[in-house]
């Protein structure tokens, strides 16, 4: 039997398009959903800037979800590791098959100063965050 080693792993910074929105599961753990901006920038052959965005729907569960319900908000810079997963259904209105890849997060690092992003309340500087 041959066995095979399989890499899917997927890193990127980018800033939050939208508040973090945090729910709890079925069996109550906390699952919490954002995406983030991911800009590229170069200058093509005739030397004119460029720039191209793509935005990664990120799926947070457990403590990595509590942590970023609480302390991420748009605008927020941030890295981010995980896995693809992409999830598939049947639309239900036109019977088209639909496909939605999300990135599974490991782990995340807020980046920047605590100013460079709109804050909610009080609350811990970036050193007293426990990841």
């Amino acid at each position: 039997m041959e066995t095979y080693l399989v890499l899917n792993r997927w890193q990127g910074i980018g800033n939050l398009g939208r508040d973090p929105e945090t729910r709890d599961s079925n069996a109550g753990n906390p699952i919490t959903n954002f995406s983030i901006a991911c800009t590229r920038k170069w200058r093509d052959s005739n030397g004119n800037s460029q720039e191209e965005t793509e935005w990664a729907n990120i799926v947070c569960f457990g403590k990595n979800a509590e942590i970023a319900g609480e302390y991420l908000t748009k605008g927020r810079q941030v890295y981010v590791e995980g896995r693809l997963k992409t999830s598939s259904w049947d639309d239900k209105e036109t019977g088209a098959k639909r496909y939605k890849t999300e990135i599974i997060c490991d782990r995340f690092q807020m980046l920047g100063k605590r100013d460079d992003a709109p804050q909610q309340g009080g609350g811990a500087s970036d050193a007293d965050v426990p990841f």
